[in-house]
This record gives structure tokens, C-alpha cells and sequence, in this order.
């Protein structure tokens, strides 16, 4: 986490006054020369720790003097990054002008008569810049701001997970005339991966191998303990969308049986597996599971699973967690999605390996550089939009290019991301499955997914990192491939003949529990079924959509639901409302699974799609 100071300085040569500006804040006793200074970590912590500060934004004298009354939106041409300042009379609030949902950029809201809102290009949240809390959906997040009251000459600096301090003139932290010019300056914290760092040991050859065994799940040896990540290896995830792509090595059972520990991210069904975990927890109900603190719990349904696991651990962010002396791991949180995903930095004997799964913006950008090894989504495809959508606009020469468009950005991103931190190799995983059952014939041809090959070669034109396209069984040998990348036992292939792709799934036990849950209270009841819509809170947006409920084949369900949403309102009319609106027609998704999972839908802007997409 990071800190927004708005500092007013001298009009000339703000950035020399930096490090002054912070030893000022906070000398070595961690008393505050200021009126107020927290910080929550053990103070031998934070002395040993270094604190950073960056300009983000700077405004001359003149660019102050004309900020207008209301939003002010500003970029830094220097590095291309766009900021919000909103004012109000005496008072001055900003923030990046970044959507915490998936990264879009805020733009003025026309249907804003008070100029207090902001609406994103990618899938129109709003954002009171006043309040600086999301309005649409409500109750969603709040946008990490700077808070800044300049009546007089007192800046105040709000939210940091280590610090929260006033400046005041008096105390001569920061020089003021009549000639006043604005720097936006981002305080960051010390990195937690840096407290009691320790330098890379040698390691023997076979010490730590990384399996790879499916999709995000990964069976880590580290010395005489072993660790897995996300184990999904049985059974369907997002109720019957996705199947694993791989074939899992044929022990899969035994591995996970022998695991000293298993970190799970979120609660996502490709990550938290209940049908392979109702395996494991047949033969080891008491294997110990670690998952972060998320405000929504990852095992919100154990109970309902019925699946008996007795040694589930939640554990604070960005705290080291010692396994053995040569073993310790630390989990973080996800910038966009911090009530939900997290990530993983494993270290052994000085050597991390930096796990970001599914994180949209892991730590919140902060990550370690250098890293031994990193491993990170690279796909897409979690999103139904635009498949499930047709008519108006949605031809399938417009789905095929609007798909092509978000997985080059995605891909892009990736590879810029590796190139900014560097790590030693690189693995792209979290992103083999497939909608293999029957009824998903046409999302299965149409969703295409980011090729691994093509992103590691992506990689590889821009840097020297070493990068490694896993197949199911294949064991990477971390001490042979970090002293020579070309050492041919570095990576250890699956045996000649090995089975890589699945080429059938065992739908029926399933979707035998699926079909039983139709018949449950919930679904009799229509007025239950809008209570989504109800509780996703979007609407002030002029759209109309028709939800059809169907069978199998895309066929209206007989006697099955079909009634009209308008989200300009929020409404459930009869009949389409006689003002001018755009209507769309979803008829690819049964409401009665709609219902089924809350988890995996959410309403966003105008369209239907996962959380993180």
C-alpha cells in the first residue's frame, strides 16, 4: 500500500526537497514532528526499512490558480499516468484516475449535475470524487484518495496501511509563499518482503522443484517440506463452465497427501476445488490450508460443501510466516479486488518465487524484482461478454475483434509486467481450461484464449528472462536452472507418451448436482431471482435488457422466466418503456443458474460478467 501526499511548495524545484520533506515527517525515534504519526509495525521493523517518495504530478502556480471549482482532471506527460483533483472552495481531494475495478479510466459523467461523479470508460462505475466512494455499484469500494484541506497553510495526508501524519507550517516541513505551486507526491512504505531480508544461499541440485500439475496448481519441494498451490484437479469449475484443460499426472492424490502446507488465493471454484479437496480431505482431513485475511472469506461455503477440512489457517497481509529456517512465505493482497484475491511470495533460503495468480494488480503494482521465479495468469476468457450477448451491435465480426483487442492488451500487460520486475524465469500458468461440456460448444469456439508460447516469446524479445511453458508432471529444478538456464536436467519433461490434453470429462455426477438444486426454494419464487439485479445495485444507466430463461440448447425453458430489466431505474416492467433506450436480449444464461452463482456473476456497466475478467 501507498500513500497520496498533495503538498504545496515553492514553485521551483520541488523534487530536491523530497527526502528532506520525509526525514522531516519521521526521524529515527518514530515520534512525529507533525501533530499525528501511527504506525502499526514493530518500530525495530520500520528503523531498519527504507521509506520512499515519488513526484506523480506537478502543477505551476498558474495550473493552481485555474483549478476550477469540481473535478479537475490532469496527466503527467511525462510518464503518461492521469490523476483527479477535485475542489471544493478551499479544499482540495485527488486520486489516480484508475477504476479499482479493472483499471479503466474515469472520464466526466454527463448525467452528473452537481460535477461531483466520474464515469469509467470500460464498463461505466461511477465515482463521487467528493466522497471518493463508488456510487454505481454502490457499497462496492472506496478509491484511494488524498484528502487535502488548505485553508490556511495545513496539508493532510489520509490513508496508508503504516502511516497517517499532518504538516503544518510551524513546523517547517514545507515552505509557503504567496508564489505556491502543487506537487502530488505518492509516500511509499517500506516493501514487507524486505523486513529481516536475507541473501540467496547455494542451492543444491534438487533441493527446490517446482511440479506443475494443472491450470494454476503447482507442487512445490522446498528442501524436506512441500508446498502446493490452488490444487483444482477433479471436477468442473464456475458450476459446469470450465474444465481442465491438462490431464493431471496420475498420482495428483498422493502429491497433495504428502504436502507439508497448501496455500489457496480465493475462492474462485478453479482455485478452491471442493470436489478435489473432498478427496484430499478423505484421506487427510487435518492437512494444513492457508489462505489470506480477504473480507470475503475463502471458505465463505464450507459448511454447505460438506467437504471436512480442520486446519484452516487465515493469515494477516504482508507478514512473514516461518515455516522452518530456511522456509517462509507471505501473503498479499490484490489492488483491485483486495476483498478477494490474494498472492504469494515463497522464499527458501533467500531465493522467492512470486505467485500473482489471478491478482488484477497485485499489492497494488508493488512487487519484489528479481525474483527467482515468478508465475502469473496470462489467458483471459473469464468473461462471458461478449459471447453471451447478440443482436444491436453484438455481430460476431464485432465479438471477434472486441475479444482480440482485450486478450493483446492482457498479453501486452503481462509481458511488460515481467519485463518491469525482472524475475530470473518466468512461467505462465493459471489459465488451461476449457469449456468442453456439449451446450458451451459456441463459447468454446469463440472464446479464444491467449496462447502461453506466444506470450513467453513476447517475453523474450523485450529481456533476458528465462521462460518456462509448463505441461502437466513437467519439474523445473530451480538451484540447476538458476547457475545455468541451458542445463539440459533443468527442466525435467513428463515421460514420452505422457497424456497431456484431456480428451473427455466426466460430466454426469455434476451436473447431477446442479440439476438437483433446481428444484430448491430459492428457484420457485421469481421475485428472488430479480433480487440480483437488486442487490448488484447498477442502474442510472439507460439500458434495457430482456432476461430469457433457457434449456440446454439456448431453447426458452418451458414455463420458464422471461421478464425485462431496466437499469435506468432498476425496474422490472412489463413491457419496454416508450423512451429511446438500447435493448439487448441474454438469452445464453439460465436464470435458475443465475441464481445458482451469486459468486461467479456480477453485474458491471451494461453487460453480465465474473468479477475479474
Amino acid at each position: 500500500m501507498y500513500s497520496l501526499a498533495l503538498v504545496y511548495l515553492e514553485g521551483t524545484k520541488p523534487a530536491g526537497r523530497l527526502n528532506a520533506l520525509w526525514e522531516q515527517m519521521s526521524n529515527r525515534s518514530g515520534k512525529s514532528n507533525c501533530n499525528s504519526f501511527e504506525i502499526p509495525r514493530s518500530q525495530e521493523t520500520m528503523d531498519s526499512l527504507k521509506q520512499t517518495t515519488e513526484i506523480l504530478l506537478c502543477l505551476s502556480p498558474v495550473e493552481v490558480d485555474s483549478l476550477k471549482e469540481g473535478i479537475n482532471f490532469f496527466r503527467n506527460k511525462s510518464t503518461g499516468k492521469d490523476y483527479i483533483l477535485y475542489k471544493n472552495k478551499k479544499h482540495l481531494k485527488a486520486c489516480k484516475n484508475l477504476c479499482k475495478h479493472q483499471g479503466g479510466l474515469f472520464i466526466k459523467d454527463i448525467e452528473d449535475l452537481d460535477g461531483r461523479s466520474v464515469k469509467c470508460t470500460k464498463h461505466n462505475w461511477k465515482l463521487d470524487v467528493s466522497t471518493m466512494k463508488y456510487i454505481n455499484p454502490p457499497g462496492s469500494f472506496c478509491q484511494d484518495e488524498l484528502e487535502s484541506g488548505v485553508d490556511g497553510c495545513c496539508v493532510t495526508l489520509f490513508l496508508t496501511d503504516y502511516i497517517n501524519l499532518s504538516l503544518c507550517k510551524e513546523h517547517e516541513v514545507v515552505e509557503m509563499d504567496e508564489n505556491n505551486g502543487l506537487v502530488l507526491i505518492e509516500l511509499n512504505p517500506p516493501n514487507p518482503w524486505d523486513s529481516d531480508p536475507r541473501s540467496p544461499e547455494d542451492l543444491a541440485f534438487g533441493e527446490v522443484q517446482i511440479t506443475y500439475l494443472t491450470h494454476a496448481c503447482m507442487d512445490l519441494k522446498l528442501g524436506d517440506k512441500r508446498m502446493v498451490f490452488d490444487p483444482w484437479l477433479i471436477g468442473p469449475a464456475f458450476a459446469r463452465g470450465w474444465w481442465l484443460l491438462h490431464e493431471p499426472p496420475s498420482d495428483w492424490l498422493e502429491r497433495l497427501c504428502k504436502a507439508d502446507l497448501i496455500y489457496i488465493s480465493h475462492m474462485h471454484s478453479d482455485h478452491l476445488s471442493y470436489p478435489t479437496l473432498k478427496k484430499l480431505s478423505a484421506r487427510r482431513p487435518d492437512i494444513p490450508i492457508y489462505v489470506g485475511d480477504t473480507e470475503r472469506p475463502v471458505f465463505w461455503n464450507l459448511d454447505q460443501s460438506g467437504v471436512q477440512l480442520t486446519n484452516i489457517n487465515v493469515m494477516p497481509f504482508g507478514v512473514w510466516q516461518q515455516v522452518d529456517k530456511n522456509l517462509r512465505f507471505m501473503i498479499l493482497m490484490d489492488g483491485v479486488h483486495p476483498e478477494m484475491d490474494t498472492c504469494i511470495i515463497v522464499e527458501y533460503k533467500g531465493h522467492k518465487i512470486l505467485n500473482t495468480v489471478d491478482c488484477t494488480r497485485p499489492n497494488g503494482g508493488r512487487l519484489p524484482e528479481k525474483v527467482a521465479l515468478m508465475m502469473s495468469d496470462f489467458a483471459g476468457g473469464a468473461s462471458g461478454f461478449p459471447m453471451t450477448f447478440s443482436g444491436g451491435k453484438f455481430t460476431e465480426e464485432w465479438k471477434a475483434q472486441f475479444i482480440k483487442t482485450e486478450r493483446k492488451k492482457l498479453l501486452n500487460y503481462k509481458a511488460q509486467l515481467v519485463k518491469d520486475l525482472q524475475p530470473r524465469i518466468y512461467c505462465p500458468f493459471a489459465g488451461y481450461f476449457v469449456e468442453s461440456h456439449p451446450s458451451d460448444k459456441y463459447i468454446k469456439e469463440t472464446n479464444i484464449k491467449n496462447d502461453p508460447i506466444q506470450l513467453n516469446n513476447l517475453i523474450k524479445k523485450n529481456s533476458d528472462v528465462v521462460t518456462w511453458t509448463p505441461r502437466p508432471g513437467a519439474t523445473l529444478d530451480l538451484g540447476r536452472m538458476l547457475k545455468d538456464p541451458t542445463d539440459s536436467k533443468g527442466i525435467i519433461e513428463p515421460p514420452e507418451g505422457t497424456k497431456i490434453y484431456k480428451d473427455s470429462w466426466d460430466f454426469e455426477p455434476y451436473l447431477n448436482t446442479l440439476n438437483a438444486a433446481i428444484g430448491d426454494e430459492i428457484f420457485l419464487h421469481s421475485s428472488w431471482i430479480k433480487e440480483y439485479f437488486t442487490w448488484a445495485g447498477f442502474k442510472n444507466y439507460n439500458l434495457v435488457v430482456r432476461m430469457i430463461e433457457t434449456d440446454e440448447d439456448f431453447n426458452p425453458f418451458p414455463g420458464g422466466y422471461n421478464y425485462l430489466v431496466d437499469f435506468l431505474d432498476l425496474s422490472f416492467p412489463k413491457e419496454r418503456p416508450s423512451r429511446e433506450h438500447p435493448y439487448e436480449e441474454n438469452c445464453s444464461v439460465c436464470s435458475r443458474f443465475l441464481s445458482f452463482m451469486p459468486s461467479a456473476l456480477a453485474t458491471t456497466g451494461n453487460y453480465f460478467l465474473p468479477p475479474r475478467a
